[in-house]
């Protein structure tokens, strides 16, 4: 009878497997995947006279999620909120970096036009009345997360559908879409 041959465990393969398992994971979990953008609040905190009409000054609660393995930095930029199609007002973003897979709240300071809501009179009365007033904004993110000696630099672009009460200036509804393009250096 032939001689029954049975493999010995090799540590230095079991090592080599190992690690190459370990480097496909990171791998497959390192692809940059778009950070989400939720408006958690809207607080009214001033009007200031802009004759002949009042502008509303707010802050803005945005909550962030970086769902990525590295951190991020980004560069200042400036959010455009629209009403009816036109633009109402403006919130500055900071710079500012953010932890690998982590979450924080932004706060950003805006200033919504009276005048232009003014021209939108009709449409606001009503809005209050179903108090259901619908805004839209869109920004444009900058930044870069480093990987390694690597720095990946990315563009997001974030638009948001948000429904609010404007009498309490509850969020209702919201609806966000971003798209990212990544770009190697």
């Amino acid at each position: 009878m032939g001689k029954n041959k049975k493999g010995k465990f090799s540590w230095s393969s079991a090592l080599v497997g190992a690690a190459t398992a370990t480097a496909a994971t990171w791998v497959i979990s390192s692809k940059p995947r778009d950070p989400t953008f939720y408006l958690i609040s809207l607080d009214l905190t001033s009007f200031k006279l802009n004759f002949p009409v009042l502008d509303a000054e707010m802050v803005l609660t945005v909550h962030v999620t970086n769902p990525n393995i590295v951190p991020i930095h980004y560069s200042s930029t400036e959010m455009s909120i629209y009403y009816g199609g036109s633009l109402l007002g403006s919130a500055p973003v900071k710079a500012g970096s953010q932890p690998a897979r982590s979450c924080q709240l932004l706060r950003l300071p805006a200033r919504l036009s009276g005048l232009q809501l003014a021209q939108h009179a009709k449409k606001f009365l009503s809005d209050v009345g179903r108090r259901e007033m619908v805004l839209d904004s869109a920004v444009i993110i900058e930044g870069a997360a480093k990987v390694l000696w690597w720095d990946h630099k990315f563009k997001v672009h974030v638009d948001s559908h948000v429904t609010v009460d404007p009498l309490f200036l509850d969020v209702i509804d919201q609806e966000n879409k971003s798209e990212m393009e990544i770009f190697v250096s």
